[in-house]
């Protein structure tokens, strides 16, 4: 790395170098800072998912899917995006796969990554809105450490500032990529003046949003997908003008740039959603499995390992039930989901379908005759005939909600 600047003034430095070889093996800086950010989310989305009742260990069978989808889904969008660098005149089709050298498009990643994280949700039971609010302050926190992906690169820089944080560029050698150019001293070249370190801005506004999705989270209480639409919001509201300082090669629609188009769309898209659905924070008790409540600190896997042995059984639940906080609290403490207080009282048949609801502050029933698997829309509780269902083992009402 070279610390020396050729500029009189105050600089933040950049390394010469992105690419260490061990052995045979070469160790890139820019793969080892996304892997590290996605161990980051995936710690914080672990930790979240136990406390809404999701059994230790699922966020690996969630990732699984997710980072490989979200690698895939990035990748095909900078491609996409960026056609003229692989398939145009003088492109390296071949490039496209070289992902370590940078090019991984956000937009497809959250895409591709929902997408894997949903087939992972069905198959485990677990609601995706309950999932993606997981994910919600973890997954800004994996951005801000893959951008310093970006600062070993140097790449993704702003124009030109007299800042005392600007940032030295090096010339960055075509033929071996991750080294600097180097003059006839063995120095590494660097680029003329000094750039705003875009790749920095974003990063910490990256971490601002993770500390206020966070805030309002535990403040507000949200559910229903409604943290997650608040990080998109956070998000996109600073890649906006981010985008603008940019100065490196992009695509661009009536002069402006695509990604600022884009990230003023999905703030408003993000926004609509917050806006319109409303509901409480799920809580989920699982089915299906005759276990007992797992303290959040617990080490337990999601998966036993010996549920192939003769006699054993599977520690995973089937699936899991969307509860309130009160009804998931009382599972904690006494292991089932208390009966509801309100319940008719024995011998008395339930409303038809057109009487109105009963009003119950506490657990939000509004069941209608001839639907057991009904429950009220704006809290997102169960029905009692939905407790006496799952505590008979029956299937969740709505595993994808």
């Amino acid at each position: 790395m070279n610390l020396a600047s050729l500029s009189p003034q105050a600089a933040l430095p950049s390394p010469s170098t992105a690419v260490w070889q061990l052995g045979p093996v070469p160790l890139r800086a820019y793969a080892l800072c996304i892997i590290l950010g996605i161990v980051v989310a995936c710690v914080v989305t672990e930790y979240r998912l136990r406390r809404r009742g999701v059994a230790p260990g699922a966020v690996l069978d969630i990732a699984v899917w997710a980072v490989p989808a979200g690698i895939i889904g990035a990748r095909i969008y900078h491609v996409i995006t960026s056609p003229e660098k692989y398939f145009g005149t003088g492109g390296d089709p071949m490039k496209a796969f070289a992902i370590w050298e940078g090019g991984l498009g956000i937009w497809g990643a959250v895409a591709g990554g929902a997408l894997g994280a949903w087939i992972a949700a069905r198959q485990l039971g677990i609601p995706f809105a309950v999932v993606a609010d997981a994910l919600a302050p973890g997954l800004p926190l994996a951005q801000a450490v893959g951008r310093l992906g970006n600062w070993f690169n140097n790449e993704l820089y702003g124009g030109r500032t007299t800042l005392p944080w600007g940032l030295e560029i090096h010339r960055m050698d075509p033929d071996n990529p991750g080294h600097a150019l180097r003059d006839d001293a063995g120095r590494p070249i660097l680029e003329p003046g000094l750039y705003h370190p875009t790749f920095a801005y974003e990063l910490l506004w990256n971490v601002g949003v993770a500390v206020l999705v966070f805030v309002l989270d535990r403040k507000l209480r949200l559910g229903r997908g409604r943290a997650f639409a608040l990080y998109v919001m956070g998000y996109t509201a600073g890649r906006f003008w981010i985008e603008l300082m940019r100065t490196d090669e992009a695509n661009t629609i009536l002069g402006v740039r695509l990604n600022v188009w884009t990230a003023a769309l999905v703030f408003l898209g993000a926004l609509v959603y917050f806006v319109r659905v409303r509901g409480p924070r799920e809580y989920l008790v699982p089915v299906g499995a005759a276990a007992a409540p797992t303290p959040p600190e617990s080490d337990v896997s999601q998966v036993d390992l010996s549920a192939t042995e003769a006699g054993a059984q599977p520690a995973a639940p089937e699936g899991y039930r969307v509860v309130s906080e009160e009804q998931y609290r009382s599972w904690r403490e006494a292991g089932e989901v208390p009966a509801d207080p309100d319940a008719a009282p024995a011998g008395q048949t339930d409303r038809d379908a057109t009487g109105a609801p009963e009003d119950s502050a506490e657990t939000g029933d509004a069941a209608a005759a001839g639907d057991p698997e009904s429950g009220d829309p704006e809290t997102g509780e169960t029905t009692a005939r939905d407790e006496r269902a799952g505590a008979a083992g029956a299937r969740p009402a709505d595993r994808d909600s």
